[in-house]
This record gives structure tokens, C-alpha cells and sequence, in this order.
């Protein structure tokens, strides 16, 4: 409505004009800020443990930073749904699942990459750290007597060649540890790929292979059934689910290889909109349902600072740089 094309008696006509005007001033910044709504990427379908933890953190601030919907973009190994935060407007309102996967072992895995790692984000926090574990069929471990990891190593020095371990493919946290420890340990055993974790464990509890390195969410019901020993967790420190289980690196010292996930978002994200989102999510990890929920998916919450989280990742980029080389593990 043009309000000066009103021909109203002269003091009505200044009271609309002022009624209008602070209309118009005052009611769209509101609403456009409701209107607003960030999103969080997930690179990976739902369901997985990725994906429910991101939905917990959406639920966790929303009081904060108000209405946060989770978008899953799978695809790629993670490198479809990560080149969409990158190429996101930095301006706080789309953040996405940074990953073990996608941003230290795809830069070396894939021989052409839609985003740098190292430079296309702007880190949020470090959100989770889940150990993995060196698993060995029990029924294998009994008839070797293998009952400690300076076991395992001592038999394959002594028994060439007759070990193999799986994994859930060429290129997989699983199969990056394995090289890892055979390069540390200085023993050889076969790798033998699996097309996915889930048949890679099928063929440990079978006995088809001798070990495995797993995620500990998904081995832990099979050591405790006792049908899987678990010779040693593949963090820096043991972990609190299997306190009485010693770390790779008690006996291969300075052996450290774990599943990580954080939040960033695309780099030239203002610095204190990087703040305000890195104290929003850390409150967010360390509220107590957080915890909780997250020892049910074996995950150990982790907040951190922008910059300590950017300085990890940029370490973990490096450190899976030699192992992939060294493995000769491409995928495409």
C-alpha cells in the first residue's frame, strides 16, 4: 500500500503514516531471523552412529542457536556431502561432519578430490572419538595361545606368512591399521578385503581370518559373548568400555589410530560466528544426556577448541598420508 496516496483528513493521515512506517521498520528484521534455520551435513546415509550424533547436537543447541536440521548427503566415501559445506556460504548457517574418512585418509586415497582438505574449512570442535580395537577369533586365540598382543606379534615372527587379517575394503580404517601395525610390529600377514565391515566381521567369528582392527561399537558384543579377544585398543590412553584391555602403544610405543568426527564450516566463516558455534556445540558435548548417549554408541565425546581441532586434523592429514602411500591403497 502507497500510504501518500491516502487522501484522509490531514492528522489521520500522519497517524497512519507513522503506524505504517514503524511497521515496516520493525516487523521484517524479526521474521527473518526466525526464518532462518542453519543446517547441519552429514556425508553419510542415517542411521549410522555419524549421523545420530549429529542429530543429538541439532537437538542440543537448538536453544542456542535455534531451529538446526540434519541433511544427509552420502555418496563418494563422505567426499560428496563434504564438498557441499565446502562450497556453502560462510556464513553460519550450514556446517557439516568432518571425518577420519574424509579429511586426512581421501586426500591420499582418491587421485582426484572435489575439495582441500586443509584449506576449504573453517573447524568448529572435534566432536567424538571412538577407539578401535585388535581383535582376534577366540577360537583361533585359544589354539595359537595368543592371549596378549606380544603373543600375536611373537607367533607371526616365528610363523611367516600364516596370519591374515580383514577389513571392510582397500583403503578402510581397518585396513590402514593393519599396515600400520604390521610396519610397527614388523610382521607380515594378508590382508584380505571385505566388501564392508559388517562381512569382514562375519569372517573373523567364522575363523576364514585370524584379526581384525574394528570399531569397538561393533566388536564389543562379541567380546563379551566370548566369542572375539580383544588384544589391545588402538587409542593413546586405554578406554573407559575396556579399561582391563591395554592400549598397541604399551607395547608398539607411540602407536595411536582411531575414528574421529568434528564440525567445521566453509573456510571465510567469520571468526566470532566460528566462536559462538564452537561454544554452542561444546556445551552441547558435554551436557550429561550427551554423554550418555554417547557411551551407548561406545563414542567418547571430545570438545575442543577451533583451534586445537584444526591443528589435530591437519596432524591426522599427515600422519595418514604415509600410512596410505605405504599400504598402496587407491580407489580409484
Amino acid at each position: 500500500m502507497n500510504i501518500r496516496s491516502l487522501t484522509l483528513p490531514s492528522p489521520l493521515a500522519k497517524s497512519l503514516a507513522v503506524f505504517f512506517m514503524a511497521g515496516a521498520a520493525l516487523s521484517p528484521a524479526p521474521v527473518l531471523a526466525q526464518a532462518k534455520v542453519m543446517r547441519i551435513i552429514v556425508p553419510y546415509a542415517a542411521g549410522g552412529p555419524i549421523d545420530a550424533t549429529a542429530r543429538l547436537m541439532a537437538e542440543r543447541v537448538k536453544d542456542s542457536l535455534g531451529t538446526v536440521i540434519i541433511e544427509n548427503k552420502p555418496g563418494g566415501g563422505g567426499n560428496i556431502g563434504v564438498d557441499a559445506i565446502a562450497k556453502a556460504a560462510p556464513d553460519g548457517l550450514t556446517v557439516g561432519i568432518s571425518a577420519v574418512a574424509t579429511h586426512a585418509i581421501n586426500p591420499w586415497l582418491y587421485s582426484k578430490m572435489p575439495y582441500n582438505a586443509a584449506t576449504d574449512f573453517a573447524p568448529i570442535t572435534q566432536m567424538v572419538r571412538v577407539p578401535n580395537v585388535l581383535v582376534i577369533n577366540a577360537d583361533s586365540a585359544r589354539r595359537l595361545n595368543i592371549n596378549t598382543l606380544a603373543d600375536l606379534i611373537k607367533y607371526a615372527k616365528a610363523n611367516p606368512a600364516k596370519l591374515n587379517y580383514a577389513s571392510g575394503g582397500n583403503g578402510s580404517a581397518g585396513h590402514l591399521a593393519g599396515e600400520m601395525f604390521k610396519a610397527r610390529a614388523g610382521i607380515f600377514a594378508l590382508h584380505i578385503p571385505y566388501n564392508g565391515g559388517n562381512p569382514a566381521q562375519l569372517a573373523l567369528l567364522s575363523g576364514q581370518v585370524d584379526y581384525n582392527f574394528d570399531n569397538l561399537a561393533t566388536a564389543s558384543g562379541n567380546i563379551k559373548a566370548g566369542k572375539l579377544k580383544a588384544l589391545a585398543v588402538t587409542t593413546a590412553q586405554r578406554s573407559a568400555m575396556l579399561p582391563d584391555v591395554p592400549t598397541v602403544a604399551e607395547t608398539l610405543k607411540g602407536f595411536e589410530i582411531d575414528t574421529w568426527w568434528g564440525l567445521v564450516a566453509p573456510a571465510g566463516t567469520p571468526k566470532d560466528v566460528v566462536a559462538k558455534l564452537n561454544q554452542a556445540f561444546v556445551a552441547a558435548l558435554n551436557s550429561p544426556e550427551a554423554k550418555t548417549r554417547f557411551a551407548t554408541l561406545m563414542a567418547e565425546p571430545v570438545g575442543s577448541t577451533p583451534e586445537q581441532f584444526g591443528a589435530f586434523m591437519k596432524s591426522e592429514l599427515a600422519k595418514y598420508e604415509k600410512v596410505v602411500k605405504a599400504s598402496g591403497a587407491k580407489v580409484d
